[in-house]
């Protein structure tokens, strides 16, 4: 409404494509987000995941707010959120192979870990 663009239209302004752009890339991001956030916090630590997911968040908004106001204000949130996202996944994915290794090698990283410290 703010920018007259009445639906079922996707075009309009450039202010306005480039705020349903945004949207539209946050809403295809966020399955990505939630599966490895779930895989990060069960296989991995719920902490950690919780922390990274709070810090995806955040860069997901610095993404919005600065492609809506510029098509290059998007950078710094874009590749922050796609550090996030390869951190979660490594995380969830270290975690499947020890949870694997616990089960079928008897050897657990976690528990040889918290001896250490």
């Amino acid at each position: 409404m703010k920018h007259k663009v009445a639906p079922p239209a996707v075009t309009g302004a450039p202010e306005f494509e480039r705020t349903f752009r945004a949207q539209q890339n946050c809403a295809e991001f966020y399955p990505i987000f939630q599966t490895v956030l779930w895989i990060a916090g069960c296989f991995c630590n719920q902490e950690l995941a919780s922390l990274l997911g709070l810090l995806y968040m955040f860069a997901r908004h610095k993404y919005f707010h600065g492609y809506t106001q510029a098509a290059s204000g998007r950078l710094m949130g874009f590749y922050l959120s796609l550090i996030v996202l390869a951190c979660l996944t490594i995380l969830g994915a270290a975690g499947i192979v020890n949870s694997l290794m616990d089960e079928y090698l008897g050897f657990n990283v976690g528990k040889k870990l918290h001896k250490l410290f």
